[in-house]
């Protein structure tokens, strides 16, 4: 398990219910008001008829079974049945309703947070590990939707048979229905109680749980680092203590709510036992019948079994309530970087680029650059280079409005790039990474990703012109080949000129490689310099090189160390200042020298006529 999910700390949420948070749940079903007001009209019908068979009942037995009179089973018989047919179409229309609601209150979630999290800033994920987002997406999601619909079938069932139960027995004797009414402050005082507890245990759950999503995702797709370094023990081991963790919380949380129910099932035995005790007392002084006592015995039990069940739904509540709260917490997260309102795409740019006394830092109390002062002309082809750590890479994610500076500005064609759209930037900036990513699915689909309307001969001859097409021809299936989950069908090299294809492609009119060629082999970089080599043809370049053997032919050089450019020059330039870019040049050949042939005298040699050249 790594560190820094381990480091990721959660929200703490508030532990009792939260208003604004179920009025936020309810405001899912707002789009969709016309199915949930079918839904609460059928669910109406069937609780009024489901009250409606007991009092058919005290009617057979007052007026046909008691008197002997027979002929009254008649019409009392045939409103039983057209009731009954009543009832099955409601039933049968209310829980289709409430299954498309389901349905459609989870697509309505899930496409809206992740058109959020098209939004958010790089810094985000950053900090966010993959295994919590992944946890809010999923199983959060599809906790709310159950909860607005299987949910509110249950709580509006068990209301609606409540109400009903309550009118009918006012209806039947209005003093013995008092009884009943004593019992509903009862209950809810009964449910305030467990209330908070059960609320409190689900949260730590919910917490729990997306630790655990997070831990298999990350040692799932780190498989190779895990064996590799015998890791296995050590993560059973912190993974154990992690489910351990979720066991004591959700077996309080079941303990509580399996009390919950017995609680309420004493108060119902109590219920009835007042009302046959009373109830005969009435009947002796000819206030009740032998129908109404059996009617109100009904009606309690019908009554007081929805209770039961809205005690199961609160439990399952407090368990929507505290996933809802971390989907909340997911979906009002905002982006760092935000386009002013009003401005609007300059169609295209040439490739200008200033940095004016920029000072920027990850955390405010930690700044990479302080006063950097840079200026790149189109076309130029700039070479980033220094430890790391440095801020090379902190660079080309200003340049591409990853980030924004904290203080001074970054110019785009004379104009400060704040005024222009993050689309508009991003759009027109390829980039190649030291770890390419390639989504699921065939090498044409990949190479087509940064140019959807392209043709297939435009992406054959993307292809060509990065020196990917050699390879790509001799596959099985050529460009119809499936690269795998995050390209794992392919080497490293493979994937990265597919990368480098698809930069090509989109044709940016910035281009930045970011220590592309560091992770393959003599044969591929050479592949992937030919493809930079076209690709940086007329337009503005930044390479961050880990071989520097890589930037010879670059226009300009910086040297990047203690938060500024220490150097900068061509590479004759630097190798005549015999400076920081000298000395790490001259000990990266010697190193890659003595690897290849194990010759200190060819390093001598190569110094001597590198001397040479700078005099020359």
């Amino acid at each position: 398990m790594s560190e820094s999910y381990m480091g990721f700390e959660e929200e703490e949420f508030a532990s009792s219910m939260n208003g604004r948070v179920l009025i936020r749940i309810l405001k899912q079903l707002k789009p969709h008001w016309k199915w949930v007001a079918g839904f609460l009209v059928a669910v109406g019908v069937v609780s009024a008829l489901d009250a409606f068979f007991t009092y058919l009942t005290k009617q057979v037995i007052d007026t046909a079974i008691i008197p002997g009179n027979i002929e009254a089973l008649g019409p009392i018989a045939l409103a039983y049945l057209v009731a009954l047919g009543f009832l099955v179409i409601g039933v049968c229309i209310f829980i289709y309703l409430c299954g498309v609601l389901g349905h459609r209150v989870q697509y309505d979630m899930r496409r809206a947070m992740f058109d959020h999290l098209q939004e958010l800033s790089l810094s985000y994920y950053s900090k966010t590990p993959v295994g919590w987002i992944m946890s809010r997406l999923t199983s959060d999601t599809e906790r709310i939707a159950d909860l607005v619909t299987w949910g509110m079938l249950d709580i509006v069932w068990a209301t609606m048979n409540i109400v009903t139960s309550l009118v009918f027995m006012l209806l039947i004797n209005w003093q013995l229905a008092l009884i009943v009414f004593v019992l509903v402050p009862v209950l809810i005082r009964v449910a305030i109680w467990f209330e908070s507890r059960i609320l409190r245990e689900y949260r730590e759950t919910r917490r729990v749980n997306s630790k655990i999503t997070g831990t298999y995702n990350e040692n799932i797709t780190g498989v190779r680092v895990v064996k590799a370094l015998g890791r296995e023990q050590r993560n059973l081991d912190e993974f154990g203590n992690l489910t351990d963790n979720y066991y004591r919380a959700a077996f309080k949380a079941a303990w509580l709510s399996a009390l919950f129910l017995p609680v309420v099932q004493l108060i119902s035995a109590i219920a009835i036992g007042s009302v046959i005790f009373f109830g005969g007392v009435q009947y002796e002084a000819g206030m009740l019948t032998i129908g109404g006592i059996q009617a109100f015995i009904g009606y309690i039990t019908f009554m007081l079994w929805p209770i039961q069940d809205l005690a199961r739904v609160f439990a399952s509540m407090q368990h929507a309530i505290a996933s809802a709260e971390r989907v909340f917490s997911l979906s009002d997260a905002k982006p760092d970087v935000i386009d002013k309102p009003g401005i609007v795409d300059p169609g295209s740019i040439k490739g200008d680029i200033v940095f004016e006394n920029v000072d920027f830092g990850y955390d405010k109390e930690k700044a990479v650059f302080s006063d950097l002062n840079l200026t790149v002309k189109a076309g130029e082809t700039i070479a980033l280079v220094g430890p790391t750590g440095a801020g090379k890479s902190t660079i080309v994610n200003l340049i591409c409005r990853f980030y924004e500076p904290t203080g001074g500005r970054i110019l785009i064609d004379g104009k400060d790039y704040t005024d222009m759209p993050m689309r508009a930037i991003q759009s027109r900036v390829g980039m190649v990474l030291q770890t390419p990513h390639l989504f699921s699915g065939n090498i044409r689909d990949n190479i087509r990703y940064g140019k959807l309307e392209a043709t297939d001969s435009e992406v054959e001859a993307a292809a060509k012109l990065a020196g990917a097409h050699d390879f790509i021809a001799v596959l099985p299936d050529d460009y119809d080949e499936e690269v795998g989950e995050g390209g794992n069908l392919l080497s490293t090299g493979q994937k990265q000129l597919i990368s480098l294809a698809r930069a090509v492609l989109a044709n940016p009119e910035v281009f930045i490689m970011d220590e592309a060629t560091s992770s393959v082999d003599t044969l591929t970089e050479a592949l992937i310099q030919k493809g930079m080599e076209e690709l940086m043809r007329g337009r503005t370049s930044f390479i961050i090189a880990h071989r520097l053997s890589t930037i010879r032919r670059a226009d300009r050089i910086l040297v990047i160390e203690n938060g500024g450019i220490s150097e900068q020059g061509n590479h004759a330039e630097l190798m005549k200042q015999r400076g920081h870019y000298y000395s790490l040049y001259t000990k990266q050949f010697r190193r890659e020298a003595e690897k290849a042939y194990g010759l200190d005298d060819l390093v001598g040699r190569r110094e001597k006529r590198e001397e040479e050249s700078i005099v020359a």
